[in-house]
C-alpha cells in the first residue's frame, strides 16, 4: 500500500517517535518504519469507518478546543479525529501501557498537541470540567463498571460527552454489554440532555453536560 493511504503525517510521528528518527520526509520516514517492523497499519486511512465519520462531523459543530478521547487503544478514532481538526488539543487515555505507548510515541514524534496517559476509565485524574467534549467510542461496552465511567466522563466534561456503542449482539467476548438508546440516557443520567442516533449497527450519542 502507497504511503498517501496513511495519515502520514501521524504515521510519520510515531516512527520517529519510536526510532528517535530526525524530522524529514514523511514517506521515506514510513518506508523505513515498515522496513524496522513497526506496525503501522493503525495509520491506514482505509480503517475509518462510519461511526467515525458521524463523529467527526458532530465535532465540527460543537468546535471543541480541549478534547479527551476515552479508551484510545489503537487509534481507530483518534487518528482521523487529530488529522480533522489540526489546531485541537487532545489529551487520549488508555488502560493499557502498551497502547498509551504507541500514543504517546506520536507526541514524542512531533505532534504536540497530543498527550497520552495511560490511566482507567472509572477513575479519570482530572479536575471537573477539564474538557470541553469527551469522546467514548466503543468502550462502555467493554467496562467493568460503565455506569461509573459515565459518572467520570460527564465530571470532566464542560461541554459534551459523544459515545459509540454496538447496536447488535456479536460475537467480541470483550464486549460485556450491550446497550440501546434507552439504556444510555438512563446511563447518563446526569447529563441535561441525551441525544442518540443509529450508524451501521451502532449508536452513537451525544450528551449534553
Amino acid at each position: 500500500m502507497g504511503e498517501e493511504h496513511y495519515y502520514r503525517e501521524l504515521a510519520a510521528a510515531f516512527v520517529r517517535g519510536r526510532l528517535g528518527a530526525e524530522p524529514g520526509d514523511a514517506d521515506a520516514l514510513i518506508r523505513r518504519g515498515r522496513a524496522a517492523g513497526l506496525k503501522l497499519h493503525k495509520f491506514k486511512r482505509s480503517t475509518e469507518l462510519p461511526r467515525v465519520r458521524k463523529v467527526i462531523g458532530i465535532l465540527r459543530a460543537l468546535a471543541p478546543e480541549r478534547l479527551l478521547d476515552v479508551g484510545s487503544g489503537r487509534g481507530t478514532f483518534l487518528w482521523p479525529l487529530v488529522d480533522a481538526f489540526p489546531t485541537l488539543a487532545v489529551t487520549a487515555i488508555d488502560h493499557s501501557a502498551r497502547r498509551a505507548g504507541d500514543l504517546g510515541a506520536v507526541a514524542r514524534g512531533g505532534v504536540t498537541r497530543l498527550r497520552s496517559l495511560q490511566m482507567d476509565a472509572h477513575a479519570l485524574a482530572f479536575a471537573d470540567d477539564s474538557f470541553d467534549v469527551v469522546t467514548m467510542l466503543e468502550v462502555l461496552e467493554h467496562l467493568a463498571d460503565p455506569t461509573r465511567a459515565a459518572a467520570e466522563a460527564l465530571r470532566v466534561a464542560r461541554g459534551f460527552v459523544v459515545a459509540s456503542v454496538p447496536s447488535k449482539p456479536d460475537d467480541n467476548p470483550e464486549h460485556i454489554h450491550l446497550f440501546d438508546d434507552r439504556a444510555l440516557e438512563r446511563l447518563f443520567a446526569g447529563a441535561t440532555r441525551v441525544q442518540c442516533d443509529y450508524v451501521l449497527n451502532h449508536i452513537v450519542m451525544v450528551a449534553r453536560v
